[in-house]
């Protein structure tokens, strides 16, 4: 059997915290800015967590 690889675009949207939490970073953060308020941009730059409905998901996709 072959091994199985990481899906790697996943890998570069997902890191694990020191608990083992998925951290994850907002969209809708790239472009077209003008129009969204300095607080709206401020919060988008900040990490969030994976919710706990997807972490299986993204633990498979991460799994190698």
């Amino acid at each position: 059997m072959p091994k199985q690889k990481t899906k790697r675009a996943a890998m570069k949207r997902f890191k694990r915290t020191g608990t083992g939490k998925l951290k994850r970073w907002s969209a809708n953060h790239s472009h077209i800015l003008a129009q969204k308020t300095r607080t709206r941009k401020n919060k988008l730059k900040k990490p969030g967590l994976v919710s706990s409905a997807d972490v299986p998901r993204v633990n498979r996709l991460l799994q190698a």
